[in-house]
């Protein structure tokens, strides 16, 4: 009984939060559910470990872009897609696949909209490698790279916006709601250090929630701080693994 009210004061409390939420994809006609779950575990390369993140319309990221072409031409891309160098398409190491987003080049003003395939660039400072086509509309053709904007402006392979001029499906949601999977990622005998946390998890990962809940245990209060909002178990125990949190509780 106490677990219900738990899961209904939760319920309760995020029904009437403003926060945005990030899109969670499940299939696309470019890629399958199975494919969309597996390029958003965390993996590493050389050595280094990428934790891949869900996006929200407006989310933005600067860096260096660099462009891949001929060399990778009819290879498969980490969706299951067969590279095109001649498709507006572009690799990144953590945004969902299908994500849609506007590159813009700081250098020149030109600007793009590619869908991500694949994931890369593994170079230091650089956040995305852009198709042939997509590079030639921004000039790296000839300056081979260049520092831009990203600006994620769709999903699923459409696009939210239309200031670009692409084609807009009215369709399209910009948020999916998520479920309420959260893991337990602290638990203090004192509340100030409890709410620290808490205001530290938040500030780390906005597209959650962070709460703390007092219980009562024969030894005094207990204060747990909850992160909140994952789609699925596995979503949940992913994000503890990846975060190398120990004991950590999740529940619905």
């Amino acid at each position: 009984m106490k677990s219900i009210v738990f899961i209904l004061g939760l319920i309760l409390l995020f029904s009437g939060c403003s926060q945005k939420r990030p899109y969670i994809p499940k299939s696309s006609k470019y890629t399958s559910a199975a494919r969309h779950k597996a390029c958003m575990k965390c993996y590493t390369v050389r050595g280094k470990k990428y934790k891949p993140t869900y996006v929200s319309i407006g989310d933005t990221m600067k860096g260096i872009s660099s462009w891949y072409g001929p060399n990778f031409h009819g290879k498969y891309t980490s969706n299951g897609e067969i590279y095109n160098m001649y498709k507006r398409t572009a690799a990144h190491k953590t945004w969902p696949m299908d994500t849609m987003v506007r590159v813009t080049n700081l250098e020149n003003g030109k600007s793009t909209i590619v869908r991500i395939n694949d994931r890369g660039p593994f170079v230091e400072g650089r956040v995305i490698d852009c198709s042939y086509k997509a590079g030639k509309e921004l000039g790296l053709d000839k300056s081979g790279i260049a520092k831009v904007k990203l600006e994620v402006v769709g999903f699923a392979g459409e696009v939210v916006d239309n200031k670009s001029g692409f084609i807009q499906n009215s369709n399209t949601k910009k948020h999916i709601k998520l479920s309420n999977f959260g893991v337990q990622v602290g638990a203090f005998r004192n509340y100030n250090g409890a709410k620290k946390v808490a205001y530290r998890y938040n500030r780390k990962y906005p597209n959650y929630k962070t709460i703390v809940k007092k219980f009562y245990t024969s030894n005094g209060a207990l204060y747990r701080v909850w992160m909140m909002g994952f789609q699925s178990e596995a979503k949940a125990v992913d994000f503890k693994e990846c975060n190398g949190i120990k004991g950590a509780i999740v529940r619905l």
